[in-house]
């Protein structure tokens, strides 16, 4: 029988500053540490990383680090091959496709910002302009002929 660890993963609460967040990206977990909170082996790890499916940054004695964003990837990695069936390619093509999705989704976020600035500042300037400035058309008059 083999024998079962458990990984322990204790967080320590500080009193927070308003522009310090937690960074999900920080690559800070051993294989093993990632691994176990994915529910995985540390060698189908390996396996996913070498495919492209995660990446590891690593430590200067060659060591792999993952992040917590990627133990939630390793977690929808697991969920699709083993509840849906997608193999593993599958898996590189949707997860591709997910990380193109949210690239257009904050380009046009942006995009939708932008036109909100502009329309704000044409409220402005229309409201400058005040009651005189409503048209912008020329009349030429021409006296009678006669």
């Amino acid at each position: 029988m083999a024998a079962h660890h458990q990984v322990r993963v204790e967080i320590s609460y500080r009193q927070r500053g308003i522009d310090d967040d937690i960074d999900f990206d920080a690559k800070i977990l051993a294989i093993s540490a990632a691994a176990e909170l994915a529910g995985m082996h540390p060698q189908t790890l390996r396996q996913y990383d070498r495919l492209g499916l995660v990446e590891a940054a690593r430590t200067p004695g060659g060591g792999r680090r993952y992040s917590a964003r990627d133990v939630s990837r390793l977690r929808e990695i697991q969920r699709l091959s083993q509840d849906e069936g997608v193999n593993l390619a599958g898996i590189k093509r949707i997860m591709d496709l997910e990380r193109e999705v949210q690239a257009i989704r904050a380009e046009a976020q942006a995009v939708v910002e932008e036109l909100q600035r502009a329309r704000r500042q044409l409220a402005e300037l229309r409201a400058m302009t005040g009651p005189f400035g409503r048209s912008t058309d020329i009349v030429l008059w021409r006296g009678e002929q006669g």
